[in-house]
């Protein structure tokens, strides 16, 4: 039987759930390729590590071109994340006509179309199916099950160590630092979680699957982003009593010739379906003109998951090698008005006259009330004061809080956060 053999740059979880997934689904794949899956090379950084794989010792080497350069090698698959050494390590495999899978956001995100062209000029697949949502067959399914759609909203959930803090937090009352040690107790949230709860990781991936699905190359630069650093127990409570829930959304949404991008935390709807996605889940909300709206659910992280994505261009590469190259549309204006409904939640002295002066200045801006919650005093002299407007580009927003900051009974402004209308 005719072998493919793999290169693979790093063993962490998601290369060790790749080689146990290939291991007990070996006659599932065969059957699927009718080809052997060899797993040549290893990059590692110490070869004499006992590791959780039926692998010989001798595949593993801590030479990155020894595997990259290995003329029986067909598929180099990288597994390393981050952009340096990942990118140059890519770069050498397309230059040397190999085909390549990659779970690194990071990199498609930044290098993404200059490795694409590089791949289309040595007639060789790039694939990274793994960069977003796991297990979740998003990227695929954007670029091939649904390409006859002209897609309108990408809405998703697709950090799961966010969803899993604000789960917690909503669920069972946690303080957001102690959500952020669960998540790190139980393998969720990193050691440094940053990239995660500011909002860098959702970034990297709303800009691969925005470039997917609107065929023009996003850079990460032109995404607002926004993490869920600020979010207070008052803000999940209010959000209850209002019919909501508060989760980290990257969007993209196309309107006419413009595309509007973000990273935010917003209220959800609780009768929308991301409202119900829970702890480490990710999900994905999408639109097209012609299928209308679908929502793909499942496991956001994880070796098994990702291994599984992974997998997946492996076998869509054996399967079908021919190499189309992305067109771009270059046409498209990215706006990012944030035109949205916003909570806003002040801090007030509790005195006469004081929700009438905020609603003025609202008012003087543009900007229309969609409901008003007035609390008791906190115990002391003040009290919390809870705005809900009618759409708004944020602008108008910014402005009239300039003006309300400076008003002596306001004490704090103590939220801000978009509200999800999924128009």
């Amino acid at each position: 039987m005719e072998e493919v053999k793999l290169g693979i740059l790093g063993m962490g979880t998601v290369a060790s759930g790749l080689i146990n997934i290939i291991e007990f689904n070996n006659s599932k794949l065969i059957e699927n390729i009718n080809k052997s899956l060899i797993i040549s090379k290893v990059l590692v950084k110490n070869p004499d590590k006992k590791r959780n794989v039926n692998l010989d010792s001798g595949v593993y080497t801590s030479e990155a071109y020894e595997v990259i350069n290995d003329r029986d090698v067909h598929i180099i698959v990288e597994l390393i994340g981050g952009i340096h050494p990942a990118y140059e390590y890519i770069k050498a495999a397309l230059n040397n006509k190999k085909h390549v899978v990659t779970a690194n956001k990071a990199l498609i995100a930044t290098h993404g179309q200059e490795l694409e062209s590089l791949a289309v000029k040595n007639k060789v697949k790039l694939m990274y199916e793994a960069s977003v949502a796991g297990g979740i067959p998003i990227i695929n399914t954007i670029s091939e099950n649904l390409a006859a759609n002209d897609f309108e909203q990408i809405i998703g959930i697709i950090n799961g160590t966010t969803n899993y803090i604000l789960t917690q937090m909503t669920d069972c009352g946690l303080e957001y630092d102690y959500a952020v040690k669960e998540a790190q107790r139980l393998g969720f949230a990193e050691a440094d979680p940053s990239s995660d709860v500011e909002g860098d990781d959702a970034a990297y991936k709303i800009s691969i699957l925005a470039t997917v699905a609107f065929g023009q190359r996003i850079n990460i630069k032109d995404i607002p982003k926004e993490g869920i650093t600020k979010i207070s127990k008052e803000d999940i409570k209010y959000a209850k009593e209002l019919g909501y829930n508060i989760k980290l959304l990257a969007s993209a949404i196309k309107k006419n010739n413009e595309i509007e991008l973000s990273v935010h935390p917003a209220f959800v709807p609780q009768d929308h379906p991301l409202s119900t996605v829970k702890n480490e889940f990710n999900a994905v909300f999408l639109r097209g003109n012609a299928v209308g709206e679908l929502m793909f659910y499942g496991r956001g992280a994880g070796s098994l998951p990702t291994g599984s994505a992974v997998l997946g261009d492996i076998i869509s590469i054996i399967k079908n090698c021919k190499i189309e190259e992305q067109s771009s549309n270059n046409s498209i204006k990215i706006v990012n008005k944030a035109y949205k409904p916003y909570y806003i939640r002040f801090e007030v002295i509790d005195k006469p006259g004081v929700l009438g002066k905020i609603a003025n200045i609202f008012g003087e801006n543009n900007i229309s009330l969609a409901s008003v919650v007035q609390r008791q005093k906190n115990g002391n002299d003040t009290a919390p004061l809870v705005f809900i407007t009618h759409e708004v580009e944020r602008k108008n927003i910014d402005a009239a809080l300039e003006k309300i900051k400076n008003f002596k009974y306001v004490t704090n402004i103590a939220s801000i956060i978009m509200v999800e209308n999924f128009k």
